[in-house]
């Protein structure tokens, strides 16, 4: 977690927020204020939790998702198409299809959700998906709908992986992660997968 020592950034030139979730977003000047820090995006502000904040990168050294290396996983260069397009992290897509269907692209659940992301019908109509247990439509089509969900809980990790799960209805109706078993699992051992690979990637990633 970074030290936050020095909270006035200058307004000269862009630098990225780096969030858990894996989210880079482009900022022009940011303030922490208690427990939130207030990010001055395009547009307007935007506040999020400061635990959500991982580092602040200049500009200038920022590295590119597209220059790093994906992990040695089945589907990567779909994912990593994916994510880049979508502006997370590749490992975030590829730790929800590895709990969601362990990377089977034949993958049927009880509640009919299908492919490597757990597609449900709705879902797979509304991103345009015509073959769900086609790779790279379900991939590109679920990680769409991931980018959705961290733009609508601000980042908010838990709460994204919660709505993929369970429905954003029930995320709003307990305003919180739901006091599901099934879904409190789920967040947990994607959060962990997240963890692995993050720390597998910062193993086998080159030095600058």
């Amino acid at each position: 977690m970074a030290v936050w020592c020095v909270l006035a950034a200058p307004g000269a030139r862009a630098e990225y927020a780096v969030l858990q979730s894996g989210q880079r977003l482009h900022i022009t000047a940011y303030e922490r204020t208690g427990d939130t820090i207030r990010l001055t995006v395009a547009g307007g502000l935007l506040e999020v939790p400061a635990d959500s904040v991982v580092r602040i990168d200049p500009e200038d050294t920022f590295l590119p998702v597209k220059k790093l290396q994906l992990l040695d996983i089945p589907f990567a260069e779909l994912i990593g198409e994916a994510a880049r397009a979508q502006g997370i992290a590749p490992e975030l897509v590829a730790s929800v299809i590895a709990v969601e269907s362990n990377f089977n692209p034949q993958a049927v659940s009880a509640k009919s959700a299908r492919g490597l992301m757990q597609l449900m019908p709705e879902t797979a109509a509304r991103f345009g998906v015509t073959n769900v247990f086609d790779p790279r439509q379900n991939i590109n089509a679920g990680t769409r709908y991931l980018k959705e969900l961290l733009e609508r809980y601000n980042g908010n990790l838990a709460l994204a992986l919660a709505a993929y799960n369970a429905g954003p209805d029930k995320v709003e109706q307990f305003r919180a992660v739901p006091p599901y078993r099934e879904t409190r699992d789920y967040v947990r051992r994607v959060a962990k997968k997240l963890r692995e690979a993050s720390k597998a990637r910062a193993e086998v990633t080159p030095q600058q």
